[in-house]
């Protein structure tokens, strides 16, 4: 029988693997691959991808990184040492970190983006694109090397 410290230890792991990997494809490989295609194809492809991701699996995830690190803080576990305590406090906060970039940074923009489409007179996308790019991969790249900071403190919380 596994102990439920345990149990949500390797919940946090995986959960917040699973969204870092989100997270590391869509800085190394889909932004690239987007950043090759003219301006009208990169926003229409950015509002479509926009409008896909926030669906129920990829929020589930989301909340989880944050949920399964608080669980097993707030678990007690007998023998607990302490530098596991620490190590999930410092991914906990690399998380919420992560959240609060894309809630304050990247969903903006998003949103920004989006209500350019319907703008009168119309946003053109050159317009619509600079706007939006630059700052956007900055705070992805910064929002990616957080979860991936919160994933390897998980992992040495459960290795340690």
């Amino acid at each position: 029988m596994v102990a439920m410290p345990t149990l949500l230890l390797a919940l946090a792991v995986v959960s917040t693997g699973l969204y870092a990997g989100f997270m590391l494809v869509f800085l190394t490989g889909v932004m690239p691959g987007l950043a090759r295609l003219t301006d009208d194809q990169f926003v229409s492809a950015m509002r479509r991808i926009n409008e896909t991701v926030p669906r129920a699996v990829f929020l589930l995830v989301l909340v989880a990184t944050v949920a399964f690190p608080v669980a097993a803080l707030a678990v007690p576990e007998e023998g607990r040492p302490d530098a596991r305590g620490w190590l999930l406090a410092a991914a906990l906060v690399c998380s919420v970190l992560n959240h609060a970039v894309t809630a304050a940074g990247n969903v903006p923009l998003n949103n920004a983006l989006a209500a350019a489409e319907n703008a009168r007179p119309s946003v053109p996308a050159t317009v619509a694109r600079a706007a939006f790019e630059t700052r956007w991969n900055r705070l992805h790249l910064v929002r990616t090397l957080l979860v991936l900071a919160a994933f390897a403190l998980l992992v040495a919380a459960a290795v340690g």
